[in-house]
């Protein structure tokens, strides 16, 4: 039987010996989308194969042009990609590695230039011609009139002028990091906001008086500020400044916030609108936090968890009942408000089909009452959507299961379907024909969570494989039923895909920690380092797949980036009884090492009632605590220019692993990111970790 085993697996061998990530990795993923206000022009950035660089359309037809011309895989990724409101040209930022947890802005390179890239802003006309470099910086915005940009240098905010060279300067200083500009209406000032530690305030800078009016300061952090339509009044977040007697450190806290809307000739504020005392009122942590606008009618729109999912809403400036404008267990991302700022469209985990809620399509809703519709149905997986066209059209990013993801249009009435742009830029040779659909698995936690799966079959026969249990980094994402909106986690999707060419069974496991599934998903009690409770859904993922007549059960992997990394180490530690091999990239392994929980209270008389538990706590549950049990081999991969983990986690864990003489190997990638800049490294870790588990459960 064993003979007859292995001629079955034969073929996957050989197929393993032959094939490379490099094909399942060539295709070109748009990482940025942006439209025109008053036209139907649209903007993307594209990756392909790490040149990345701006392509433009415009309606009725939508023929794509390529805007700019970067030829090298040089790590610089395209970002706050935005066409000017008179559609004349398009201006972007390129450099830094905006995911990053800190040094966004400083020069990624990979490739060892001599002198590295910097964060700048350029501009190029919608039309063609030459690319203008306006200056070093970042986080702009343009002026309503398109003639000047403002923008963050240094911490402070400058200006340049659009139609000239070498015209930069900075409007003021200011005490603080500033962020959030957002010009008037009528561009005759500037809001900002200043972070100053503890507390942060809201600015108003008036360009005729080169003057700062503070917006109803206080003790208190102020953020995303919005002027009203007619730019007399401001909205703004409130909450509550930095300090206080410490609270418990074990237990999940209730953090407040509030809504409120100051006049600007008066200066004086008042609260229009105070998020529940609950936890699920707590301010929202997915994707764009509040997503505070200031529509029109006068309404005011957020972004809230209060009854369970992240949902949309919308009151008067002078207060009142909040309508919910988007009812029903699902959550809204990539939000944006309409030119007319009547509507708003976003991409939710909804449809016609259950199996929606493991992926995004894009819906529409009007600001002052709850018509919200989910504009595209079916298999396939929409999202980033903006309006164009006059408010007539959606641009959006367009997958499936398959088809790596593309722009597309969608008519708002719907006679003419999706229609793809740029569908021949996917190579004819990308391996279509060897992808699978990927199947939604759901079982059961040891403490009666549910938790949701993708399971990546391979093809052919249903003789006992090999398995790999994939972890999502984050920890608030949802892997899905097809190609990813992010590219980092579209690289693991291809892998996922890669490795079920090569004959393994792969389940990527949406854990707990995740986002998709309701805020008690989200924000489960003893997660990360306050108690792990997220490697039980790991585990059991393992067990499930044991179970399994398909499945190899002396033959179960597991590997993860990130935050997937940590719960690989987790895995490898507690559990090398249930998973023969992993691959951890750039992962925690000490929780004391990598959060302040050590030093937060260190100086201080006063402490935490569980302050000694939380610290035990945080030990227990960090890899490095289990290395007693730690008995299956691993690949360690990290790149010494991350700005989300410390490289020394890596380091630290490879001593103890040679202490212990536990089997390891290493892949060490000089002066790149967490997020893999350069897309030769992208593909060299990913065929690092497909070859690791070929040696490790196919090699006779």
């Amino acid at each position: 039987m064993k003979h007859l085993f292995f001629l079955f697996l034969l073929p996957t061998i050989l197929l393993a010996q032959k094939s490379t990530l490099n094909a399942f990795k060539n295709y070109p993923f748009p990482t940025e989308l942006c439209s025109s206000d008053k036209d139907s022009k649209i903007a993307w950035a594209l990756d392909e194969q790490g040149k990345r660089n701006v392509y433009v359309a415009e309606g009725p037809d939508y023929k794509y042009r390529k805007l700019t011309s970067f030829e090298k895989d040089d790590a610089q990724e395209i970002t706050s990609l935005t066409i000017t409101d008179d559609g004349q040209r398009v201006i972007f930022v390129r450099g830094g590695d905006h995911g990053s947890n800190w040094d966004v802005n400083l020069p990624i390179n990979p490739l060892g230039e001599a002198i590295p890239n910097t964060v700048k802003m350029w501009s190029v006309p919608f039309s063609g011609g030459d690319l203008k470099l306006i200056s070093e910086g970042d986080e702009f915005v343009i002026s309503p009139n398109s003639k000047i940009i403002a923008f963050i240098k240094d911490g402070q905010a400058w200006t340049a002028a659009l139609d000239s060279t070498n015209s930069s300067k900075k409007l003021f200083t200011t005490r603080g990091k500033v962020s959030s500009l957002e010009w008037s209406p009528d561009g005759s000032s500037l809001l900002f906001v200043s972070n100053r530690g503890d507390h942060s305030i809201v600015g108003v800078y008036n360009f005729s008086g080169s003057s700062i009016e503070w917006i109803a300061p206080s003790f208190t952090i102020d953020t995303s500020p919005r002027w009203s339509l007619d730019g007399t009044k401001i909205v703004f977040i409130r909450r509550p400044g930095l300090g206080g007697s410490p609270s418990p450190m074990l237990e999940n806290k209730y953090n407040p916030w509030s809504i409120w809307v100051a006049d600007v000739s008066s200066n004086t504020a008042s609260k229009i609108w105070e998020a529940p005392k609950t936890m699920r009122g707590s301010a929202p942590t997915t994707h764009g936090g509040f997503n505070l606008h200031w529509a029109a009618g006068n309404r005011i729109v957020f972004l809230s968890y209060q009854d369970g999912w992240p949902h949309l809403y919308s009151i008067s400036e002078i207060g009142g009942h909040a309508l919910l404008l988007t009812p029903g267990n699902f959550m809204c991302e990539h939000i944006s408000l309409s030119s007319d700022k009547k509507h708003l469209t976003f991409s939710v985990n909804s449809g016609n089909d259950a199996l929606d809620i493991e992926r995004r399509h894009v819906a529409k809703v009007s600001v002052d009452k709850a018509d919200f519709e989910v504009i595209t149905q079916g298999e396939g997986l929409e999202w980033a959507p903006v309006f164009t066209n006059h408010g007539n059209d959606l641009a959006i990013i367009s997958a499936t299961a398959k088809r790596p993801p593309m722009p597309a249009i969608v008519k708002f009435d719907k006679t003419k379907g999706l229609k793809l742009i740029g569908e021949e830029l996917l190579k004819t040779d990308y391996p279509l024909d060897r992808l699978v659909i990927p199947k939604q698995i759901i079982f059961t936690a040891p403490d009666g969570q549910k938790i949701h799966a993708d399971l990546f079959l391979p093809k052919g026969n249903t003789a006992p494989k090999p398995a790999i249990v994939y972890i999502h980094g984050g920890p608030p994402r949802q892997m899905l039923l097809g190609w990813h909106y992010s590219d980092y986690y579209s690289n693991a999707y291809a892998s996922n895909q890669y490795l079920a060419s090569l004959g393994f069974v792969v389940l990527s496991v949406n854990y707990r920690l995740g986002i998709g599934y309701g805020y008690e998903f989200h924000q489960p009690a003893h997660g990360g380092i306050k108690g792990a409770s997220e490697y039980q859904d790991i585990k059991a993922a393992g067990l499930w797949l044991k179970k399994q007549s398909f499945v190899d059960a002396s033959k179960i992997g597991v590997y993860g980036g990130s935050y997937g990394g940590y719960l690989t180490a987790m895995a490898l530690a507690k559990n090398s009884d249930l998973f023969a091999a992993g691959v951890d990239i750039h992962g925690v392994h000490d929780w004391g090492a990598n959060s302040s929980i050590m030093t937060a209270f260190q100086d201080k008389t006063e402490k935490p009632a569980d302050y000694q538990k939380a610290i035990s706590t945080a030990w227990l549950s960090s890899p490095v605590s289990a290395m007693d049990t730690w008995k299956s081999p691993v690949l360690i991969i990290h790149a010494d220019d991350d700005r989300n983990v410390r490289f020394n986690q890596s380091t630290d864990l490879i001593n103890r692993l040679e202490k212990k003489g536990i089997p390891y190997e290493t892949m060490m990638i000089v002066d790149d990111t967490h997020h893999w800049m350069n897309w030769e490294n992208s593909v060299k870790i990913y065929q690092a970790t497909a070859d690791f588990f070929v040696k490790k459960f196919m090699k006779k």
